[in-house]
């Protein structure tokens, strides 16, 4: 099977010079359009966190932190949205991992490794917990640090941020597997 190309000459006139490439009918190039600066809109979430299991939250939250919901998403750029999460201390683990579950972290001391479960740092800090598996989702860099700050998470079902009329997002009720059910 032979190719078909399209040919076109260049012709060079005193008044105009006008140029024509060799485009192949099979593969057109398309350039990609990337999302400049001014054109980016962050929207506002709200998500209550009551009987949510950790896991999936967090998956869901660093998709949207990095803005891969979205049609004009770029990887080099910040345009995922602001999350405002309530009621993180009603937040569930489920399984066993409430108790076996270890996280790690190191003093740059030799011999200096620390542990510590999740029910001991939820007594403490009930938003580190999430904080923490939305971090480890999200790629190490600076962006990632940049768009770790625009989560917000907070006890209780009070934030400073009604000014900016987050969209309520309803993540318990959207999958059945999204709730921590007790039986």
């Amino acid at each position: 099977m032979t190719r078909k190309y399209v040919k076109c000459k260049a012709f060079l006139d005193a008044k105009n010079l006008t140029l024509c490439t060799n485009t192949s009918t099979y593969a057109r190039i398309t350039m990609t359009n990337f999302t400049k600066k001014n054109e980016i809109k962050n929207n506002w979430l709200l998500i209550n966190a009551e009987n949510a299991v950790v896991g999936r939250l967090a998956a869901y939250i660093s998709t949207v932190l990095r803005g891969k919901n979205k049609s004009q998403y770029t990887p080099h750029m910040d345009n995922g949205d602001f999350i405002v999460i309530t009621n993180i201390e009603k937040i569930k683990f489920t399984g066993k991992k409430l108790i076996k579950k270890k996280y790690y972290r190191h003093t740059n001391y030799p011999g200096g490794i620390k542990s510590t479960t999740p029910s001991n740092l939820f007594k403490k800090k009930p938003e580190e917990i999430l904080k923490l598996a939305v971090k480890r989702m999200l790629p190490s860099g600076p962006l990632a640090k940049k768009q770790l700050s625009k989560l917000k998470i907070y006890k209780g079902n009070s934030h400073p941020h009604e000014s900016q009329n987050p969209k309520v997002i309803d993540f318990v009720n959207a999958n059945p597997k999204n709730k921590f059910l007790v039986n």
